[in-house]
């Protein structure tokens, strides 16, 4: 939700496009950003049902512009996509779904969240990497504190701090140790401060994977 994040997103599908058509060619976009200062406050609040409605919100306005399918381009938010699905007739790739096919073609069987806390702590999205097969854990409660707090006090004000990723790889090492193949990188913003090079397993980075895989279906 945070535009730190919208970046790479906006980037990688022009760089796709591009690629594939090469010439002058870009992705035609519609893109609608919210306040994210209004949908943190919701979500701090518990108040999942009001922020859904200005995604819904959002979402008829991005049918209405034209778009063929939508993006929400967030881990947290598809916490509430029943609400935007409800108004639209368009379809909403899911970026829960998105992950899992990329796990599957890893041959992952066991794999570590980290997210927000609203990500790692309900069932929305573990539930829907399960149903493919593929176990996920997450860290503890005060290793889900410091990365919902990395996220929220330091990558969504644009921080990229070496004290933080050294952090994010202590817990991820730890996740190791309780036999986690790989991690998902279940916050789009969470690409932004740890890497392949830096991480002890293999990383699954949303971001990348939901923009590409969005790409890939705007070229169909």
């Amino acid at each position: 939700m945070s535009w730190e994040s919208t970046v790479p997103y906006y980037r990688i599908i022009n760089e796709i496009i591009n690629r594939q058509l090469g010439g002058h060619h870009s992705a035609k976009i519609a893109m609608l950003s919210v306040d994210f200062a209004e949908i943190e406050e919701l979500q701090t609040n518990g108040n999942w049902e009001k922020a859904g409605d200005i995604l819904a919100d959002a979402a008829k306005k991005l049918e209405l512009a034209g778009a063929d399918f939508v993006v929400i381009c967030t881990n947290t938010m598809h916490k509430v996509l029943s609400q935007i699905t409800a108004v639209i007739n368009i379809p909403v790739l899911h970026i829960a779904v998105e992950t899992a096919y990329e796990l599957l073609g890893a041959k992952m069987k066991k794999v570590a969240l980290l997210g927000t806390k609203y990500t790692m702590e309900a069932d929305f999205y573990k539930d829907k990497i399960e149903e493919f097969g593929v176990e996920v854990i997450v860290p503890d409660e005060k290793d889900r504190e410091m990365v919902n707090h990395i996220i929220y006090d330091e990558l969504c004000h644009g921080e990229i701090n070496p004290a933080a990723r050294n952090k994010m790889v202590h817990i991820i090492n730890k996740l190791k140790a309780q036999g986690a193949e790989g991690v998902i990188l279940g916050c789009t913003e969470l690409g932004l401060l740890i890497k392949e090079k830096d991480s002890p397993l293999p990383l699954f980075d949303t971001t990348e994977i939901h923009a590409t895989a969005a790409a890939v279906r705007a070229l169909r």
